[in-house]
């Protein structure tokens, strides 16, 4: 149905996952395993869907948030609220609350799953097995470039995090990601690894090359499962579908 990672030489005691679009029973551009876009979709779409993540990784309670584009960390242990149901879709569903206004998340509830949603930008997911803190961010390139994962490393630090892995997921490539020439070199001068090329010559930005530097410069031992999100038939794109598109999502979660 999806891509489920559970990392063979990684923490035993942590579940990671990253879905595609197949599976599910959405149509049309948000086919067929859409998690997000309660604007577009049927909200019965989206529970027969995370039903099936549930049922194919055991997960329980998932945390989402509203994501912005910005750096703003959510420490879910202190967020007070019953996750389950359909808590995750936010208020597109009848009876659920708000969802906090973050790009990142972090907790040290076993059991509590934490996803982000995505159609092009990065997903990235975090752990320290041993201290017993897990954290995902949305890392699109104002986000990534704003320090949305220096944040989440903080605040996982804040738990005791001092040994942490990375996973960064399905997102639109160098190779793809073509942006204007200032833009890109704004983003260079920032972070250099971003600097790229598409695959037909002109300027682009390599969210995922971005990504990893960042991360490793701060001590985070980073694996990438990233294929091409514009590429991939089986994975939503924005720049792909259009403004109608679907979303994917990453997952991580402290197994019980």
């Amino acid at each position: 149905m999806f891509s489920t990672l559970i990392e063979p030489t990684g923490p035993r005691g942590v579940g990671v996952a990253f879905t595609d679009r197949e599976g599910g029973v959405s149509s049309g551009a948000l086919g067929s395993l859409n998690l997000g876009r309660s604007d577009l979709d049927d909200l019965d779409h989206l529970r027969v869907n995370m039903a099936r993540v549930r049922e194919t990784t055991g997960i329980g309670p998932v945390v989402s948030v509203d994501q912005v584009h910005g750096w703003a960390v959510h420490d879910a242990d202190v967020d007070g609220r019953d996750w389950d149901g359909d808590a995750w879709i936010g208020s597109a569903a009848p009876g659920a609350s708000h969802l906090p206004v973050a790009d990142a998340v972090v907790t040290t509830t076993r059991g509590l799953a934490l996803m982000i949603r995505v159609a092009d930008c990065v997903p990235v997911v975090l752990a320290d097995e041993r201290a017993g803190v897990v954290g995902a961010a949305h890392a699109g390139r104002a986000g990534l470039l704003g320090g949305v994962l220096p944040a989440v490393v903080k605040a996982m630090g804040d738990h005791g995090a001092r040994a942490l892995q990375a996973w960064v997921g399905p997102h639109i490539c160098g190779s793809c990601y073509e942006v204007p020439g200032t833009m890109a070199d704004d983003a260079a001068a920032l972070l250099p690894a971003t600097r790229a090329r598409t695959s037909w010559g002109t300027p682009s930005i390599d969210l995922g090359a971005g990504a990893q530097a960042q991360l490793e410069r701060l001590g985070v031992v980073v694996h990438r499962v990233d294929p091409c999100t514009l590429t991939s038939e089986t994975l939503y794109s924005h720049r792909g579908d259009g403004p109608g598109s679907g979303r994917q999502m990453g997952m991580v979660w402290l197994l019980p």
